[in-house]
């Protein structure tokens, strides 16, 4: 049977042993970026640096285990040398004309013959859509077990495993690992266990772990790069790709801001956004809001950040007016250093924050803006 999950608030079972996995030998922790023209996508260095930190923790102090990247594509030269500049034990590249377009077909017809054979104990990936298109296809395909969508993950305490907890070579089942993801829409986290033993594929939230977090190679000591050998008639497109609309001009990805200054109910009307945009331009950031803004109408649906909007992760999120709901917090807890504006000392978006004013925000924008113009001179 392929391994399976464990519901909200399963048992927990021992410590991950470290050095052995479910099978008696060492773990493997396989990551999958996602490339878009030739380059890894921001949320696949947030996926590598939760693939280098879920193989030191399996891997125990000092850590003895350490990830593998897997690239798939065509012309992969130059994303292949630059991954390999990361803390990984190896490249796999597969690299070939069949792989120049994303077809969910030709990744799973590369990638679970490579799992097969190679057995990792645990694959990552982005979540995004095109890994919702093609992971579950190619967990069935593999067998495997599939946790969608995590937010983080901790070692369980030694308690022993737990009654139905399925392991070999006297492990515990996913290493004694408890995982997090969201459910009911993000309203509530979910903390799951591994059952069995087998292959887990995993998916990533975007925020949940910092891309800047990517840990570099020891100097002078590049991942080895290691070919993948393609067979074409495996990998076939299964579909024919017209091609990718970007974001528009009048558009925003707010995934890519560095900055954002957020707004809620709390700024009271379209009319009385004029201070918060010019705090933005003062720092040089994009502008988001909470789901009552965009349903009011005051700013467009693509400015919206939740479980029902974008998730951002931006070096400051500075959220004006906003109390906290936690489908808003979904969004943007990932973020790097949290700033909170709100005449409610009570409000949750408080217990996230790294810093917290409480007071009138159309007292303390204005005063934020000056300040941030007097320290640019």
């Amino acid at each position: 049977m392929a391994p399976g999950a464990a519901g909200p608030g399963a048992a927990a079972g021992a410590e991950p042993s470290g050095q052995r996995s479910r099978e008696g030998r060492p773990w493997r922790v396989w990551v999958v970026p996602q490339l878009r023209d030739g380059k890894v996508s921001r949320v696949s260095w947030e996926a590598v640096a939760a693939a280098q930190r879920l193989a030191a923790t399996l891997g125990g102090s000092p850590a003895t285990v350490r990830a593998e990247a897997v690239l798939l594509g065509s012309g992969l030269d130059g994303v292949a040398e630059e991954m390999a500049r990361r803390d990984l034990a190896a490249v796999h590249v597969a690299d070939h004309p069949a792989l120049a377009v994303y077809t969910p077909g030709a990744w799973i017809g590369v990638l679970a013959p490579a799992i097969a054979a190679e057995h990792p104990d645990f694959v990552l990936f982005p979540h995004t859509y095109q890994t919702v298109d093609f992971v579950p296809r190619l967990a069935q395909r593999c067998g495997a077990g599939l946790l969608p969508e995590v937010t983080g993950f901790t070692a369980a305490p030694a308690s022993g495993p737990a009654e139905g907890d399925a392991a070999t070579d006297g492990d515990p089942a996913g290493g004694g690992l408890v995982w997090t993801r969201p459910v009911l829409g993000g309203k509530l986290q979910s903390r799951v266990r591994v059952l069995g033993a087998g292959t887990v594929l995993v998916s990533v939230q975007s925020g949940s772990f910092s891309a800047d977090g990517v840990a570099p190679a020891a100097a002078g000591a590049p991942a080895a790069l290691v070919p993948v050998v393609v067979d074409p008639a495996e990998a076939r497109p299964d579909r024919e790709v017209l091609g990718y609309q970007e974001v528009t001009a009048q558009q925003v990805d707010l995934t890519k801001a560095d900055i954002i200054v957020a707004v809620g109910r709390g700024v009271g009307g379209a009319d009385k956004l004029g201070p918060v945009e010019e705090l933005a331009r003062a720092l040089g950031a994009e502008i988001g809001a909470s789901r009552p803004v965009i349903d009011s109408g005051w700013l467009p649906r693509e400015r919206q950040i939740g479980s029902s909007g974008q998730t951002v992760a931006p070096r400051l999120y500075l959220a004006a007016g906003i109390s906290g709901a936690i489908q808003h917090l979904v969004g943007m807890k990932g973020s790097s250093v949290i700033v909170a504006i709100n005449k409610d000392p009570s409000a949750p978006i408080f217990n996230v924050a790294d810093y917290g004013l409480v007071g009138d925000l159309h007292e303390l924008v204005p005063a934020l803006t000056a300040a941030v113009k007097a320290a640019k001179g």
